[in-house]
């Protein structure tokens, strides 16, 4: 595999592994023991994944890491909130 197909892969995934935490999180007090679990519990399943994949870490990558772990979070969070402000919800 090359880099930047392992890349890609790794960064799709960081979006993927953050959006179940933007759920959880838009659930819970801002800055509770909750909130920040739901914040920072991704980070080591990320570098996990960068070193199953054997990405070395590059600065010139990490901007679109940093962009797939907020939007990750951002889409799990509006999400939950389009949900909750459906009616009739089972």
């Amino acid at each position: 595999m090359t880099d930047v197909v392992a890349y890609l892969l790794a960064i799709g995934v960081a979006f993927v592994i953050n959006v179940p935490f933007g759920y959880w999180r838009a659930g819970v007090r801002k800055f509770s023991p909750q909130w920040f679990v739901a914040v920072h519990a991704a980070v080591p399943m990320v570098i996990a994944l960068r070193f199953a994949l054997g990405l070395p870490f590059r600065w010139k990558i990490l901007p679109f890491f940093v962009a797939a772990y907020f939007g990750g979070q951002l889409a799990g969070s509006r999400l939950r909130l389009r949900r909750a402000a459906q009616p009739n919800r089972p």
